[in-house]
């Protein structure tokens, strides 16, 4: 089986090409394909999905006109999505400040498209009315120094899938900010290959010397946790998300309560594959024990696992552990 498809990257990318189209009237099917790196038959079925888009109550005018031909595509959008959007204060408010938070990511042009529709969109609102301050790692500006400089890390870093604190030594290859948090994907000499590390885990950092030309360039071979992004266009779509399968991790089918179901939405890499007993099945990829355990407690004592066999007593003995603690606190 396959990874599950990205849902929020799928719908991003739509709509860069909805955007895309608009503004050219009609392409050929091949041309939008390679700009947006699909596949021609890829793409004709992710328009076929746009053109339900609208607003009520869906009359003609009011969908999003998607004409597909042997050779070309081309969209025109309904009256009423052709009109200015209107925006309440508080949809007002709550733009402002997104625009605000990805402008404080270091590196963002503050001179671009976004922060001249910012000017436009506080002179709307009666002037600037919100700031934003982004929290940064407190290892954050050593793991940048890293990356420019091209040199290695002695660090010490906390890993939630096993729930274990060990030493590494790491090459930083790319550093990116995702869902809230700050990542750096990088050659790590333990592993033998390259890994995804959240930096407010790393409790300490150091230098260790400069890194070798193979490192830098890409060139080593070994197993790698997400795709090295120096190694062209398959590792630069890698490196999105907060979280990918390492060669490490093992696929584990989970039967839940319907109403846990939330819950599995929340996790990346999580997808359903079939019914139980009226119980929905989830495949999930765990890259350790002890982030199972937590998520099994979390399902509640009506979650199972299905497969494999020898993860259907992590939860009972986790539950046990906890259990113990809690009547050697209270004596």
């Amino acid at each position: 089986m396959s990874s599950p498809p990205d849902t929020a990257a799928r719908l991003r990318r739509l709509l860069a090409i909805l955007t895309w189209l608009a503004q050219e009237g009609e392409a050929p099917i091949d041309e939008v394909a390679e700009r947006f790196d699909l596949t021609p038959n890829a793409l004709v079925a992710e328009l076929e999905m746009a053109a339900c888009y609208g607003v009520p109550p869906y009359s003609p005018d009011q969908l999003l006109e998607i004409l597909v031909t042997d050779d070309t595509v081309s969209t025109r959008v309904g009256t009423a999505l052709a009109r200015p959007r209107r925006l309440s204060p508080r949809e007002g408010l709550a733009l402002a400040a997104s625009a605000r938070a990805l402008l404080a990511v270091p590196g963002s042009d503050e001179g671009g498209a976004l922060s001249r529709a910012l000017a436009k969109l506080d002179r709307a609102l009666g002037g600037p009315s919100v700031e934003v301050e982004l929290d940064s790692p407190a290892l954050l500006d050593v793991v940048g120094d890293a990356l420019d400089r091209g040199v290695r890390l002695a660090v010490t870093y906390y890993s939630a899938s096993t729930d274990q604190t060990g030493e590494r030594t790491i090459t930083p290859r790319h550093l990116f900010a995702s869902e809230g948090h700050w990542y750096v994907d990088a050659w790590c000499e333990v592993a033998g290959g390259v890994r995804r590390f959240r930096v407010d885990r790393i409790a300490s950092a150091s230098p260790a010397g400069p890194a070798s030309p193979e490192v830098l360039a890409g060139a080593l071979p070994g197993p790698v946790g997400v795709a090295d992004p120096g190694a062209g266009p398959e590792g630069a779509a890698a490196v999105r998300g907060a979280f990918v399968p390492g060669p490490d991790s093992r696929r584990v089918r989970i039967a839940a309560d319907p109403s846990m179901g939330w819950l599995l939405e929340t996790i990346p890499t999580a997808a359903r594959v079939d019914t139980v007993a009226d119980r929905p099945v989830w495949e999930v990829f765990v890259a350790g024990d002890a982030w199972l355990e937590r998520l099994l407690l979390r399902l509640g004592p009506d979650a199972e696992v299905v497969e494999p066999v020898e993860d259907r007593a992590l939860a009972p003995e986790a539950a046990s552990r906890i259990l113990e603690r809690y009547r050697a606190a209270t004596g």
